[in-house]
């Protein structure tokens, strides 16, 4: 039974791919459990583009300034104290870990302007990451900012980061785009190895004890796969990008899925923040034994097999599929 893939250039033992939250990759030891617990690669969590700024300009009010426009900080950006892993520690991190495992360890930078990102990318890939993945959010609420120059800012940044670094990068992406596809398709063009599909933002809530904004932490759960899976199966075949699917994989059966409409591999965060690293054992041996059950001998034979461009039914991923939905529901 073959369970290897490769993603952005890198062939992988098997698609399991822990992914990027603090708790996870923080800790040193944590990587070497996840290898030991089946994890083909790894990725960090992020080094935030505020990080970058406030050290370089020496303003700590950069880390106080409450904002709603950054996927990871949650509603507002931590008092600097609350920051364990800073620039300079972040890079020393990622040379410890390429010292400890030996799968592939992919860096993260989490920002929404060209500017601070290249000198960074570059001293990750001087640290050792095998590979980087940019996790672009920008919450645009000038109204005289238009979707073009909104889109164009991803652009921007991929390309610059492109031009400081030779490893792989991927750009993670939400799926708030006029044409998702459109935007895909540029980014492929504009040179991106992969794409991750989708990051999830925690959105703020009220404490009305305190009349408080504060942070809304939920965990996925596997209906949240339900989108990325539609994307995915969308884009296979249309670009030379990797895609890597993302949120709501929890079981052996959601990786299948996500293979069958053409994820080169599947990230993995909220299932192993809930049952442990140790999960990566039980969904790799599933897996395994689904693929025997019928009679795939790969992970390549399951790739994109049910992808728009192969599924016997491509209008099933498109609006046909909704009127469907809605004509067969029968109420309580």
């Amino acid at each position: 039974m073959d369970l290897s893939t490769t993603y952005l250039g890198l062939k992988l033992r098997t698609p399991l791919v822990p992914s990027a939250a603090a708790p996870l990759t923080e800790e040193i030891d944590n990587l070497k459990r996840m290898e030991d617990a089946g994890a083909a690669a790894v990725v960090l969590h992020s080094l935030f583009e505020e990080q970058l700024r406030a050290e370089r300009l020496e303003l700590a009010h950069q880390l106080t300034a409450g904002t709603d426009s950054f996927a990871e900080s949650l509603t507002y950006f931590p008092e600097p104290n609350d920051f364990k892993v800073g620039p300079e520690t972040y890079l020393e991190h990622i040379r410890k870990a390429k010292e400890l495992v030996k799968i592939p360890v992919i860096a993260s930078l989490n920002g929404s302007s060209a500017g601070g990102w290249t000198d960074y990318a570059r001293q990750m890939q001087q640290a050792g990451a095998d590979a980087l993945e940019l996790n672009i959010y920008h919450i645009p609420t000038d109204p005289n900012v238009t979707s073009a120059e909104v889109e164009q800012t991803y652009i921007d940044i991929l390309k610059a980061v492109k031009s400081a670094v030779t490893i792989p990068v991927a750009v993670k992406l939400s799926p708030f785009f006029s044409n998702l596809a459109n935007m895909a398709q540029r980014l492929d063009a504009a040179g991106a190895d992969g794409l991750v599909l989708f990051n999830r933002f925690y959105q703020p809530d009220i404490k009305l004890e305190t009349l408080e904004v504060e942070p809304n932490i939920l965990l996925s759960t596997p209906m949240a796969m339900r989108l990325p899976l539609r994307w995915i199966a969308i884009l296979h075949g249309r670009l030379h990008a990797s895609l890597a699917g993302t949120s709501g994989i929890h079981r052996a059966t959601d990786v299948v899925k996500m293979l069958m409409v053409g994820a080169s591999v599947t990230q993995l965060c909220s299932v192993l923040l809930r049952h442990g690293v140790e999960r990566l054992t039980a969904i790799e041996r599933e897996l395994g034994e689904w693929m025997e059950q019928h009679e795939y001998d790969s992970v390549a034979q399951l790739q994109g097999s049910l992808s728009q461009k192969n599924c016997p039914d491509p209008s099933a991923f498109e609006r046909a599929q909704y009127m469907r939905a809605l004509s067969t529901y029968q109420p309580a």
